[in-house]
């Protein structure tokens, strides 16, 4: 968390050099360059029937990154974080339907509903770019679920497959919607930066730990991340929130622990995992 919201503040502050899509373009291609020397997936045996969750992870992975840094443009980062974090809130959700999560669920929405205005001088959240986070975070949510399957299958090299995926997909449009301000060599270091704090290092780690541990483990420990956003924006980028976002978050926070932390397992799936 601290890694990925690091690089996304890096990020957004090369906007005005090559925009959100090229920065996206730069994250994927350079960050699966490096995945690939780390994890060697050339070695790796796909069986027929791993092949569409290892597919539907790499899709979801670079729809999730390119929607997130749309989103970046007219979003400041810590709401933005917070909007993409109503999808691995509502995995926690969905496990379970007991009379308990509906309590989550209302701190969730007024968490929301009093961030969304980030302070008197940044105005209103532009629909377009909540749009793009909510849309993220939807693709964050099938991110966990299909990392879950196509890890326990293929192990920690899965993440650099499903960059190469995401990557094949996103960065040509990227680099079309981009044009030549990609060919800008002197940000080359920064974005090798943003790939390492974004792509290398966050998801090595994610896929390692998402067959070990439960859903609800990992969105009990993810919990953090829209805080962590909001630190980051706080600290790079001069986006400040005043006390009441801080209690939205908080809120957020707290409903997203409170959810998974109240789940009751289902039998079947504890036998398998």
């Amino acid at each position: 968390m601290v890694s990925i919201q690091g690089g996304a503040s890096l990020a957004k502050s090369l906007f005005p050099l090559v925009g959100a899509e090229g920065i996206t373009t730069l994250r994927l291609s350079i960050g699966t360059l490096i995945l690939f020397v780390i994890f060697r997936p050339w070695r790796m045996r796909f069986a027929a029937g791993s092949r569409l969750p290892l597919l539907i992870y790499g899709l979801s992975l670079g729809a999730m990154n390119y929607l997130f840094y749309l989103s970046l443009r007219t979003v400041p980062l810590g709401i933005a974080v917070a909007l993409e974090f109503t999808g691995p809130l509502a995995v926690a959700m969905f496990s379970s339907r007991r009379a308990v999560d509906f309590i989550w669920v209302a701190l969730a929405m007024v968490g929301l509903w009093f961030l969304l205005p980030l302070g008197h001088d940044m105005g209103s959240i532009d629909p377009l770019g909540a749009a793009c986070a909510l849309g993220a975070g939807a693709c964050w949510a099938v991110y966990i679920i299909f990392g879950q399957k196509a890890g326990g299958d293929h192990g920690p090299g899965t993440v650099a497959v499903g960059s190469l995926i995401a990557a094949l997909v996103f960065c040509p449009i990227g680099a079309w919607q981009t044009g030549s301000a990609l060919l800008n060599l002197d940000i080359l270091p920064l974005a090798l930066a943003v790939a390492i704090l974004s792509t290398a290092l966050p998801y090595s780690l994610e896929i390692i730990a998402l067959p070990k541990i439960p859903a609800r483990t990992f969105g009990t420990l993810m919990s953090l991340e829209p805080a962590m956003a909001a630190l980051s924006g706080m600290i790079f980028l001069n986006e400040h929130l005043n006390g009441i976002q801080w209690l939205a978050l908080a809120a957020i926070i707290m409903a997203s622990m409170g959810s998974t932390l109240t789940i009751k397992p289902k039998p079947q799936i504890e036998q398998l995992s």
